[in-house]
C-alpha cells in the first residue's frame, strides 16, 4: 500500500485540507472533524484502495482504514502540518446535536491516551502473571519496580488527560498540565494525608475550604478544569497589557484555574466520579449480568455509529475508584470475540478466495480486538455473521456478568487482554474470563457458520433475475412500486449508517417532491408510531418493509405527519398511507430523504433496485426475489 497516495487521495475527496477542522486516529479510523461534510465525496473514499468503510457519527467523518491507520495519518500530518496534534480554527458555527458534539469530545480526550493506558494494563497483567506463577517475590525490589512502572500511567492520568483535553479545548497544553500536576502534588497529597490521619482540621486557601480528597487515578476532574480553562484563558488574554501579556496571561490562568480547581471543580469531579462507580455498584449488585449482556450484544452498532468510545471512560472510571471494571470491558471482551469467530466462520465457510481470504485475515483480528476489519469488511457486509456475533457476543456477556468477572487493567478486548482479568491474588476472574469468552467464540462461529449463505455470483444473479421475471408466483416475486414521487437513489445516499450501511436490510432511497405516501404494494399495516414519521408494511407474501421519512425526523414528535391508516389494517397497492409536509420539515433543518429498505432482506435470495431521476407513485422500482 501506498501510503503517500492515499493520505492525498482521502484528503482531496474530502474536501481538501481547507475542510478539515481537526483530526485524530484510534487504532483503525482516521477521525475527522469536517466543516461542510457535503463536500465529502463518500462513495468515492469507499471505493479507494486501502480504505475498508466510511462513517459519519457523534460529530466525526470516520474513514476506516484498518491497522495501517497510524502510517496513513502520519503522510496526512505531511501534507497539513496545522492538524498535528490540533485542531485547525474556524469561526464557522457548529450546528452539531449536543450528544454528537459529547461523544466527539469524549473521543478526542481519550482516543490520544489509550497507548499509554494499554501499555500500563498489559504490563500489570505480566506483573500479575509471574506473581500468580511465583516468578518473582512480591517484596523484591522487581516487583516493585515494574509496579510503579505499570502504576505510573494510571498515577499520572490526570496529567496525560490534561495534555489531551487541552488539545480538544484548544488551551495551552502546558498550563494545562500544570493544573494536573497541582492535583497531584506530593505536598498536596500530604496535607490530605495528614487531615485524613488527625480526623479534625481542614486544608484552607484563602480561608476557603478544599475537600481533603487526592485526584491520582482520576479522570472526570482534570477534564472539567481544563475545559474551565479554555474559557479563563481568552479572559486572561484580553485583561493582559500587551507589554506584559508574556508574563500575565498565564500568572492570570494558573492563579484563577488552579484556585477554583481545588476549591471547587476538583471536588465536584470527584463526587461525580464517585457518584457513577457507586451506580455502577448498585446496578451490579442489583443485576450484575444486565450491563455485560447488553454490551456483549449491542457493541457491533456502538462501534458501527462510532459511539463506543463513550463506553470507555466509565470503564477507565470503574478501574480508577474501586480498582476493577466488572460491566464496560467484560461486556467488549464478549462481543469483540464474538465478532471475529463469526467472521472466521465466512471464511471457513466460503468458495469464493476473495471472502476466503478476507474473512479469515479479519477474524484473526477481532479476536485480538480490532473489529472493524471484520465489522465493515464481512460482519455487516453479509448480516448474518453480524447476527452471530451479537447472539454470541450477548451470552458470554451474560455468563460474565453472572460470574462477575472483574477487568483489573484494561486494554484493547482480545485473546491477548485476558491476563488483565488477573487480580484480587487469584486466577478466579482469569478462569471465567476464558469461559466466557469460549462461550462468545463457539455460539458466534457455530451460528455465523450455520447461517451464512454464499453471496449469488453476477451469473447467478442474472439468472435468478430472469427466472422470477418469467414467473406469476407471488412467492417467487414481489414487484414494490415508489411509494412517493420523487427520485430514486441507492441507500448510500442516506446520510444515516443504519440506512447507508444496509444495517437494517436492502432496499433504496427517495429524494421527495411531494408529502404523500402510498402503498407499494398490497398488504397488512404491522407498525405505526406517535412520531408518524414511518410506517412498516407486511406484504401477502411476507416481504417486511419500512418506509422512513427523513432522517432524525423522529424529533418532531408527529408535527407535519398524518396517517391515513392503522395498524393491522389491510392495504392495496396505491391506498394513500401518510401525508407529510414538505416544506415545514425541510424549513426545520431535516434532510427529508425517505429510505425504503426490506427488514428481513436475509430471508430472500435476491433483491434488485434502480434508480431514476423522477418516479411516480405506483412505478415498479424493485424486486424481491425469493
Amino acid at each position: 500500500m501506498n501510503y503517500q497516495e492515499l493520505a492525498h487521495k482521502i484528503i482531496e475527496d474530502i474536501g481538501g485540507d481547507k475542510n478539515v477542522s481537526g483530526l485524530t486516529h484510534c487504532a483503525t479510523r482516521l477521525r475527522f472533524n469536517l466543516k461542510d461534510e457535503s463536500k465529502a465525496l463518500t462513495d468515492s473514499i469507499k471505493n479507494t484502495a486501502g480504505v475498508m468503510g466510511v462513517v459519519s457519527k457523534g460529530g466525526q467523518y470516520q474513514v476506516i482504514i484498518g491497522s495501517d491507520v497510524g502510517s496513513v495519518y502520519k503522510e496526512i500530518i505531511k501534507e497539513i502540518p496545522a492538524l498535528d496534534g490540533q485542531s485547525t480554527e474556524s469561526n464557522e458555527k457548529d450546528d452539531r446535536g449536543t450528544a454528537s458534539k459529547i461523544i466527539d469530545t469524549i473521543t478526542g480526550i481519550f482516543t490520544p491516551i489509550l497507548p499509554a493506558i494499554t501499555a500500563a494494563g498489559m504490563l500489570k497483567a505480566v506483573l500479575s502473571l509471574l506473581v500468580v506463577f511465583n516468578a518473582i517475590d512480591k517484596t523484591g525490589q522487581t516487583y516493585i519496580i515494574i509496579d510503579f512502572m505499570a502504576d505510573s500511567a494510571f498515577y499520572f492520568l490526570p496529567i496525560l488527560l490534561a495534555a489531551s483535553s487541552a488539545q480538544k479545548f484548544k488551551t495551552n497544553m502546558y498550563l494545562a498540565m500544570m493544573v494536573g500536576g497541582i492535583l497531584l502534588h506530593p505536598n498536596f497529597v500530604g496535607m490530605v494525608n495528614a487531615i485524613k490521619e488527625a480526623g479534625e482540621g481542614g486544608i484552607h486557601l484563602f480561608g476557603m475550604p478544599i475537600s481533603a480528597v487526592t485526584y491520582g487515578s482520576s479522570v472526570i476532574p482534570i477534564i472539567l478544569s481544563v475545559w474551565f480553562m479554555s474559557y479563563v484563558e481568552p479572559i486572561a488574554d484580553k485583561a493582559s497589557p500587551k507589554v506584559i501579556k508574556f508574563f500575565s496571561k498565564p500568572l492570570i490562568t494558573i492563579a484563577v484555574v488552579g484556585t477554583i480547581s481545588l476549591v471547587v471543580i476538583g471536588p465536584v469531579g470527584y463526587f461525580i466520579s464517585d457518584g457513577i462507580s457507586n451506580g455502577i455498584k448498585a446496578l451490579e449488585n442489583f443485576s450484575p449480568w444486565l450491563v455485560p449482556t447488553i454490551i456483549g450484544a449491542f457493541t457491533p452498532l456502538f462501534v458501527a455509529t462510532g459511539t463506543h468510545y463513550g463506553l470507555v471512560p466509565i470503564g477507565i472510571n470503574n478501574r480508577m475508584t474501586t480498582g476493577y471494571d466488572s460491566v464496560i470491558y467484560p461486556g467488549m471482551l464478549a462481543s469483540n470475540l464474538g465478532q471475529g469467530a463469526a467472521s472466521l466462520a465466512v471464511g471457513l465457510k466460503s468458495k469464493d478466495s476473495s471472502i476466503k481470504q478476507l474473512a479469515a485475515s479479519a477474524g484473526l483480528t477481532g479476536l485480538f480486538g480490532i473489529t472493524e476489519p471484520a465489522l465493515y469488511g464481512v460482519n455487516l457486509r453479509f448480516k448474518t455473521p453480524l447476527y452471530a456475533a451479537m447472539i454470541g457476543g450477548g451470552v458470554g456477556g451474560l455468563f460474565m456478568g453472572i460470574s462477575r468477572v472483574k477487568n483489573f487493567t484494561g486494554g484493547s478486548p482480545g485473546l491477548l487482554t485476558l491476563p488483565s482479568y488477573i487480580g484480587d491474588d487469584t486466577l478466579k476472574h482469569l478462569y471465567m474470563a476464558c469461559i466466557g469468552a469460549a462461550i462468545s467464540i463457539v455460539i458466534s462461529f457455530v451460528v455465523s457458520y450455520i447461517l451464512y449463505k454464499e453471496p449469488a455470483t453476477e451469473v447467478k444473479q442474472k439468472e435468478s433475475n430472469d427466472t422470477a421475471m418469467n414467473t406469476a408466483a407471488v412467492e417467487d416475486v414481489l414487484n414494490v412500486a415508489t411509494p412517493v414521487k420523487g427520485e430514486i437513489v441507492p441507500l448510500s445516499a442516506v446520510e444515516d449508517g443504519m440506512f447507508s450501511e444496509e444495517i437494517l436490510g436492502k432496499g433504496f432511497a427517495v429524494k421527495p417532491v411531494e408529502g404523500l405516501v402510498y402503498a407499494p404494494f398490497s398488504g397488512t399495516v404491522t407498525a405505526v408510531f406517535d412520531s408518524k414519521h414511518a410506517i412498516g408494511l407486511t406484504s401477502e407474501s411476507g416481504v417486511e418493509l419500512l418506509i422512513h421519512i427523513g432522517i432524525d425526523t423522529v424529533q418532531l414528535n408527529g408535527s407535519g405527519y398524518d396517517y391515513f391508516v392503522e395498524k393491522g389494517q389491510k392495504i392495496q397497492t396505491g391506498d394513500k398511507l401518510i401525508q407529510f409536509d414538505l416544506e415545514k420539515i425541510t424549513e426545520k433543518g431535516y434532510n427529508i430523504i425517505t429510505p425504503v429498505v426490506v427488514t428481513n432482506s436475509t430471508d430472500f435470495g435476491d433483491i434488485i433496485t434502480l434508480t431514476k431521476v423522477l418516479s411516480v407513485p405506483g412505478e415498479q422500482v424493485m424486486k424481491v426475489i425469493r
